[in-house]
């Protein structure tokens, strides 16, 4: 079998407004387990939007954008469900400007003879693959990117930033969450930036210009985003996965009180993991063991131990066609730091 075998079947991202799942959520509302947990969080999500004063902070871990839930979190930053985005480099990176360059993750196989994968340059993440060679001309375009930008320490929010302004011009699919969230004044965090394609096309950039290049700048990352915290004096999470988006995102609360300048905990949060808390790892803990580190407050708080790719569509689509989206006010937050 030849490479083009392999990728035959795109990935397709699917689309929330395309249909209600009101009814669905409302019948899981009155069953148990995960059912009930689901029906939870699309209530207390509702509830973050519906809050004037909510500040609403997305984290994303995991490979739910490479699995067809790019377009999930596009619609929230284009219909003003989401305030900040806290994620990981293979989420902004990988999968995200990776597709809007033009490429796309194929259908694929858990079962895959992963040694010829390798001989035919396919990546797999579980049952899905990607292009070894089109990451690479990925990691390339975040090279030319940082070639083209004065040489200094950034925020990975400004360097993601100067991604989004740079597929304004040069996207080949104009529907990624870095143009759209460029385009909203949404700022983008990625703690561990260089963990993806970032960090190849960086590290060639530097090598390149030894004494004259970018750097990212991680404690600049957590300093802004406590400063969004500390501006906000209601705010929320809505969690994806586990890892160093969701203790980033939670970890601001401490810092404002480290800063003397003490700010209330998360009002609102959910989390959508498949991570067991008993092994004391981040991304299984549970949202009340983050209360007893003053993070959560535990009145509006909703784990969900699911596959996010299975209840997270139910969850945002309900949502959605609840509508209280339109009545928020933007809030913009890229823009204080201009």
């Amino acid at each position: 079998m030849e490479k083009k075998d392999f990728l035959r079947q795109p990935v397709k991202h699917i689309d929330i407004k395309s249909f209600d799942s009101t009814p669905i959520i409302e019948a899981m509302r009155d069953m148990s387990f995960t059912a009930r947990d689901t029906a939870a969080a699309a209530d207390i999500l509702n509830m973050m939007i519906a809050d004037p004063d909510c500040t609403i902070i997305l984290c994303i871990a995991g490979s739910t954008s490479a699995a067809g839930c790019m377009k999930i979190y596009v619609d929230m930053v284009r219909h003003n469900m989401v305030d900040a985005v806290v994620a990981t480099g293979a989420t902004i990176v990988d999968m995200d400007f990776f597709e809007a360059l033009g490429f796309a993750h194929y259908k694929g196989s858990a079962a895959a003879d992963d040694t010829q994968l390798r001989r035919l340059y396919i990546d797999r993440i579980y049952d899905t693959y990607i292009d070894e060679e089109q990451l690479q001309v990925c990691d390339n375009t975040v090279k030319k990117i940082a070639d083209a930008l004065a040489a200094r320490p950034y925020s990975s929010r400004e360097f993601i930033r100067q991604m989004g302004r740079y597929l304004v011009d040069h996207a080949v699919k104009h529907d990624s969450l870095i143009e759209t969230a460029y385009e909203q004044d949404v700022p983008i965090f990625c703690p561990a930036f260089s963990d993806s394609s970032a960090g190849f096309g960086l590290v060639a950039h530097q090598v390149e210009r030894p004494d004259n290049h970018v750097a990212i700048d991680s404690v600049k990352d957590f300093r802004e985003l406590t400063e969004i915290k500390m501006r906000s004096d209601i705010s929320g999470l809505f969690m994806i996965g586990g890892g160093v988006p969701k203790n980033f995102a939670q970890d601001t609360v401490v810092c404002a009180e480290l800063l003397g300048k003490p700010v209330r905990m998360h009002r609102y949060a959910i989390q959508i993991t498949v991570a067991d808390p008993r092994d004391g790892g981040c991304s299984g803990s549970t949202l009340r063991e983050a209360a007893s580190w003053g993070k959560v407050e535990t009145n509006h708080e909703q784990m969900v131990f699911a596959e996010a790719a299975g209840v997270l569509p139910l969850i945002v689509s309900c949502v959605y066609h609840k509508r209280n989206w339109q009545n928020r006010t933007p809030r913009r937050w890229t823009k204080i730091f201009q």
